[in-house]
């Protein structure tokens, strides 16, 4: 007589999200602002992605969310940072969201990747991290939004990461001793900084022994 096969699901051989990083998720985030002020200058572009698991248990970039910001009033805008960024305000396609509703537009589904995770809380990952956690909770406290899903100020950096791992800081560099492409003509973009951000995080920690903690 055949062995009975048993058909339920195995769990898998590696450790879950919760447990990598003491309950935390890691999200990648980059913001495009109005200047280097937190305080005074505006948030203009804001773009997220929650690190996901592959069947191996490797960390992989989950899906991209973003919202262009009308300027919160109040606040002020450089043009020598427009500049840099290409940002158009008056753009007919730009589309911009209030403060407020764009930061729940990202928020939402970070804090759904929370729950599907069983993480307790999101840690932003960013280069030179503090600079976009800075606008972050500015843009917070200013809209009075009661529900950000980020740590207050623990982050990971990959400017850090980068300088351990390659001996580079700046993203563009760092990208590209990552092996990772890279296109100059799409630098300053919250999106496009966020997503090689993204990979560049996730090629250096899957290099690294995995920890998993209970």
């Amino acid at each position: 007589m055949d062995t009975p096969t048993d058909c339920a699901p195995q769990a898998p051989a590696f450790a879950p999200m919760s447990r990598r990083f003491r309950g935390y998720l890691p999200v990648v985030v980059d913001v495009e602002t109005g200047g280097f002020d937190s305080t005074r200058h505006a948030l203009l572009e804001l773009a997220a992605v929650p690190l996901d698991l592959d069947d191996a248990g490797r960390l992989v970039p989950g899906n991209t969310h973003a919202a262009h910001v009308i300027p919160a009033e109040g606040t002020e805008i450089d043009p020598k940072s427009l500049e840099v960024t290409g940002i158009r305000l008056d753009h007919p396609f730009r589309l911009a969201k209030a403060e407020k509703e764009a930061l729940e537009h990202v928020f939402a589904p970070i804090r759904a990747a929370l729950k599907k995770h069983n993480c307790q809380r999101a840690i932003l990952v960013g280069h030179n991290a503090h600079f976009d956690l800075g606008f972050i909770n500015a843009a917070v406290a200013r809209s009075g939004h009661k529900r950000n899903p980020f740590h207050p100020f623990s982050v990971f950096d990959t400017v850090t990461l980068a300088g351990v791992a390659f001996g580079q800081t700046v993203l563009a560099r760092s990208v590209a001793a990552a092996g990772i492409e890279w296109d100059a003509s799409c630098a300053h973009s919250a999106v496009y900084d966020t997503e090689k951000t993204a990979e560049l995080f996730c090629h250096i920690a899957n290099q690294w022994p995995r920890q998993d903690h209970a």
